[in-house]
């Protein structure tokens, strides 16, 4: 619901649970309620998705005295259906506990698919496509193979387990989608393997590559164990994209008739299937047959295409993209995920961050270092001061450290506006996350740590505490175990990266896996850690990339497989999956799939020639690894210091910690002042982390991300809200499958086999302008044999 809408609701708390089964309380009765009710209105005090007449109604029954009163209103709010009406469109607030859950078929089919998925995800992400099977699509496939198994597998049992016990149900199809969904994610540790032994000529074999990805995978599951209390079991945290997996799970599974809603009566599991048709042969256009229809909005740059002005104002590769425009999906979601995924508070966070690195970016551009004018305004690339790519091996020694006579003999590494821009904002973000769960989070955090059964449960909370709960020590295991093993990996081969540097990335995982997973499960904005691990790894170890890139690996993605699994978690506690079938099922997700990448990536290694180089015939070129080179380069081998440091180039950004600092504490005070003011639906770590996927994205991009988010999630939301609660997130669902399959079957079609479609205009205007030939800058490069920037000596 949009935030203004919500301030303006006049509907009464009882009609928001009309219609839904009640759901008996636990005994605590009317002596308890007027604690459950002050409770309740503590937890959800900043909660942006609780519509303010909710929070009046328990203001006056708190005010009243009355505990019948108090009770009922409990009753209403918590225990009839989610008080959102973003879950309530999604999730049904029952369950029948006597449906199967592991059974021989849910197992069979989930190991197969997660381990095609999981293989098949490591040779895309390296093509230069860098597509990946995601989630919805190993959704889709698991629904066809269940019902397959349920009509033709007889009903043989094999010790004792049935092959084929029933009708397959929503439970077995959730079990082997979160089972494969952990193949859908790349390993981070893949990159790295890819940068040291590509990038750097450093190999160590399959030990200390077996060893790194299990860590990095298994930590970050023990963690997610541990933090369910605070992220999954809160109502609160909502995790808005979970909402489309379990819309299109209820839609595969959901059959009849329905009521008519502005006109339309159709259900949701036609609606999926024609919007996802549609999509897969729609895509096939701007994929392959015409790609100029998924850049419309560049459409000034094909008029001028040499005019260095009009590629940098509308350029949408490596200019500022003021025009949105894309008829292609993929040029909609895929940076920044899907954006009917996010609620309308989170997308107006993000319009008003995209202004924020707009007008920054332009600024930096035109008004900042003479050397940015030698620069595209957005480029995912490293530059020296003659305006070419960054030679990183002129300045490194035979061990990988940094040689500085060469270094200061050859140029100071140079970044453009938009790039500089996402690092200040990085630093802005972080800062905001930490100072933002603290001030409005620290209490109920702190309550959590010392009581598990603090949270007041609403009805999914109720239903899924009917099972036994995985204990935590389960969890924590997982963790010691994966800890051991990389500490190994740390110590026994020569990564330059000393056990107490080791001991210090993963407490700060540990640390920040809770604040930016709060931020995540609220506005579906991941602040990433990627750099704040950088700067401090860059100071600690400088000159050392391999060292880097490790303390990044394990300090980041400890947090953000965390915190994958922690989403994989909230959907099978919305879809009410026993937790210790959860846990099973993910456990053995984590150390397949670790082993299948990295046999996986070995064979890529042996078998496909030139792989990662930049023109390898069938389109391996390794994208995410460069960027990750990139990365190594800036932080590991020049170090913060030099760029960053007192006196540096771009010492200026570091002001952006006290930005993000104060701004937060500003919106705190002003929050804590008028409560029920447009306050509570500002996040400042989504207005400064939207920028994070900037570059490889664009600011383009994120104009056609913004476009279509606002325009479901506001506009349709306020004026057709049967509608949108009906479809939006089926609809969702359905854009990501038929993309996602096209996508597939168009990178091992043409793409592995090194084809393209015939020439024409409509394929080549767009690769023909100044901003895709990265010609478009202000100034040109000299090409007398000297430089731009500043002189020799003072960098």
């Amino acid at each position: 619901m949009g935030f203004m809408e919500k301030i303006k609701s006049k509907s009464t708390v009882s009609e928001v649970s009309t219609g839904v089964d009640r759901v008996e309380t636990n005994g605590s009765g009317n002596a308890h309620a007027d604690m459950h009710l002050r409770r309740l209105r503590s937890q959800h005090r900043w909660d942006p998705f609780m519509d303010h007449d909710k929070i009046d109604a328990v203001d006056n029954a708190i005010a009243s005295g009355d505990a019948e009163k108090e009770a009922a209103i409990e009753q209403s709010i918590l225990q009839e259906d989610s008080p959102y009406l973003e879950v309530r469109s999604s999730v049904k607030p029952t369950d029948d506990p006597s449906e199967y859950v592991e059974t021989v078929r849910a197992w069979t089919i989930g190991f197969v698919i997660c381990t095609v998925v999981g293989a098949m995800n490591v040779l895309l992400y390296e093509h230069h496509l860098a597509v990946s099977i995601s989630t919805s699509v190993v959704q889709l496939i698991a629904y066809p193979l269940g019902t397959g198994w349920a009509k033709f597998m007889p009903n043989a049992k094999i010790f004792g387990a049935e092959l084929n016990p029933g009708p397959f149900n929503k439970k077995e199809h959730t079990l082997i989608t979160m089972m494969a969904a952990a193949g859908t994610t790349i390993s981070y540790a893949i990159s790295i393997l890819i940068a040291q032994q590509i990038f750097y000529g450093q190999a160590w074999g399959w030990g200390f590559q077996i060893l790194l990805i299990m860590s990095t995978q298994a930590m970050g599951f023990g963690l997610a164990g541990v933090m369910r209390r605070f992220l999954i079991w809160p109502a609160a945290m909502v995790w808005p994209a979970t909402l489309i997996t379990c819309s299109v799970m209820d839609g595969l599974h959901s059959r009849g008739s329905v009521e008519p809603i502005h006109g339309w009566t159709m259900g949701r599991y036609k609606f999926f299937m024609i919007v996802a048709g549609a999509t897969f042969f729609w895509q096939w256009i701007p994929n392959s047959i015409a790609p100029f229809v998924g850049y419309l909005g560049l459409f000034p740059t094909w008029a001028a295409p040499d005019n260095v002005a009009v590629n940098q104002v509308f350029g949408g590769i490596n200019g500022l993209g003021f025009i949105p425009g894309t008829l292609d999906w993929s040029g909609v979601a895929g940076f920044f995920g899907n954006p009917l995924q996010f609620p309308s508070f989170a997308l107006w966070n993000a319009l008003f961050g995209a202004l924020v690195i707009l007008v920054c970016g332009y600024a930096v551009a035109f008004g900042g270092a003479s050397f940015y004018r030698y620069l595209p305004l957005s480029a995912n690339s490293n530059f020296d001061h003659f305006g070419k790519v960054y030679n990183t091996s002129r300045i490194l020694n035979k061990d990988l450290t940094l040689n500085v006579e060469a270094y200061e003999a050859y140029s100071p590494l140079l970044i453009g506006p938009v790039f500089t821009m996402a690092y200040a904002l990085g630093f802005a973000a972080l800062m905001s996350t930490v100072t933002h769960v603290a001030l409005f989070y620290g209490k109920d955090i702190w309550r959590r740590t010392k009581n598990a059964k603090y949270e007041e449960p609403d009805v999914h909370l109720k239903l899924m505490r009917k099972y036994p709960e995985a204990p935590e020590w389960w969890f924590i295991s997982v963790f010691v175990v994966s800890f051991a093993f990389a500490m190994t990996a740390s110590q026994v081969w020569d990564t330059k990266l000393t056990w107490w540097a080791f001991i210090i990335c993963v407490i700060m995982g540990v640390i920040m896996i809770l604040p930016v997973g709060i931020i995540q499960a609220i506005t579906s904005q991941q602040t990433g850690l990627n750099i704040i691990t950088e700067f401090i790894v860059g100071y600690m170890l400088p000159g050392r990339p391999v060292a880097m890139m490790l303390f990044k690996s394990w300090g980041y993605m400890l947090m953000a497989n965390g915190l994958t699994f922690i989403s994989d978690m909230k959907v099978g506690h919305y879809m009410k999956i026993p937790p210790r079938s959860m846990f099973r099922a993910q456990f053995f997700a984590v150390v397949w799939l670790s082993l299948v990448q990295v046999a996986t990536f070995n064979f890529l290694l042996g078998n496909i020639p030139e792989f990662c180089d930049a023109d390898q015939k069938q389109g391996f070129t390794c994208p995410g690894a460069r960027t990750f080179y990139n990365a190594s380069v800036i932080w590991g081998v020049v170090g913060p210091k030099r760029m960053f440091g007192p006196g540096a180039l771009f010492a200026w950004i570091n002001w952006f910690w006290l930005v993000g600092f104060v701004c937060t504490v500003a919106h705190w005070l002003i929050a804590r002042r008028y409560p029920r003011s447009i306050a509570r639906y500002i996040y400042f770590p989504a207005i400064f982390s939207i920028g994070g996927m900037i570059p490889p994205a664009t600011l383009w991009n994120l104009s056609n991300w913004l476009v279509v988010g606002c325009f479901f999630n506001i506009w349709v939301m306020r004026k057709y809200k049967g509608w949108w609660s009906r479809y939006t997130y089926v609809m969702a669902g359905a854009l990501d499958v038929g993309n996602a399959i096209c996508i597939v079957l168009f990178a091992l079609g043409l793409g592995l086999s090194a084809k393209n479609f015939p020439d024409w205009w409509g394929t080549t205007v767009v690769n023909s302008t100044f901003d895709a030939l990265r010609k478009a800058r202000t100034k040109a490069a000299p090409t007398d044999g000297s430089f731009f920037g500043p002189e020799a000596g003072t960098w």
